[in-house]
């Protein structure tokens, strides 16, 4: 197998362990639309990296937790409702950072690139940084793993166990938006949050428990994975659409299936 090729299938894979482990979440909560905000405004970091002369990667990481802070905050403000928050935040930050890009001298950004992806693209550097913070993201989803689940349940009764609300649900929203700020170069901005929720949903039709559904999203969206760069390798399919397609197919099938 090609070097670039081993490349792209393993990042792939770490991005599909990390949006299969906290994409559960994401549906248990009905966070769905959360995951497209912090998705489409990390297209504002891209730029804002460019500009200010510092790692893109950077740009996008600190724009999307800024994001989600803000998104925290408006929440709380009872003259709007969450979808309304959400969608002021996504496309005005989506907007911003298209226009933003008009200022950028001296660089030829591929935009394609960091809409839908270019996982044929990724170095070494770039898979050993994925790697790092990815690992870092799972140890600390573990150390929050019981009382993020509790409060998934119920508030209520995770407030009465003594769960720390506000300082749980802040961490899961940071750990949701620096997945995306580093898959988006694997998956892209408009299809990243695709693999927190389809594989994730797809799973919901196989598991008996939490943990297990936490398993099977990942599997599926290992399979979807390699079912989309297989794609894209012989027919010459765009990658990341690829995996997104395959991901929906395996959710398609999974749905046909009587329910256990």
């Amino acid at each position: 197998m090609d070097d670039f090729l081993l490349r792209a299938l393993t990042a792939g894979m770490i991005v599909a362990i990390l949006c299969g482990s906290l994409g559960v979440f994401i549906l248990w909560r009905r966070m769905a639309y959360f995951g497209d905000t912090v998705s489409h405004a990390s297209i504002l970091g891209v730029s804002l990296g460019i500009l200010m002369g510092v790692s893109v990667s950077f740009g996008v990481i600190a724009t999307s937790i800024a994001v989600a802070l803000a998104m925290l905050l408006l929440r709380r403000d009872q003259r709007f409702s969450n979808d309304t928050v959400l969608g002021v935040l996504a496309h005005s930050a989506l907007s911003l950072g298209l226009v933003l890009m008009v200022f950028v001298e001296g660089q030829q950004i591929d935009l394609n690139a960091w809409l839908f992806g270019d996982i044929l693209a990724v170095t070494k550097i770039d898979l050993m940084i994925l790697a790092s913070v990815g690992s870092i993201l799972l140890i600390v989803l573990r150390l929050i793993w019981k009382p993020l689940l509790s409060m998934s349940v119920s508030e209520d009764l995770a407030r009465v166990e003594g769960v720390n609300i506000a300082g749980i649900g802040l961490t899961y929203t940071l750990l949701v938006a620096i997945t995306i700020a580093v898959g988006i170069k694997v998956i892209g901005a408009l299809l990243i949050s695709s693999m927190l929720i389809i594989p994730a949903a797809a799973a919901r039709n196989l598991a008996k428990s939490p943990e297990a559904m936490v398993l099977y999203s990942m599997l599926i969206g290992v399979i979807a994975v390699v079912s989309g760069l297989s794609s894209s390798y012989f027919w010459d399919t765009p990658a990341g659409p690829s995996i997104v397609v395959a991901a929906t197919c395996v959710f398609i099938v999974l749905q046909m299936l009587p329910k256990r």
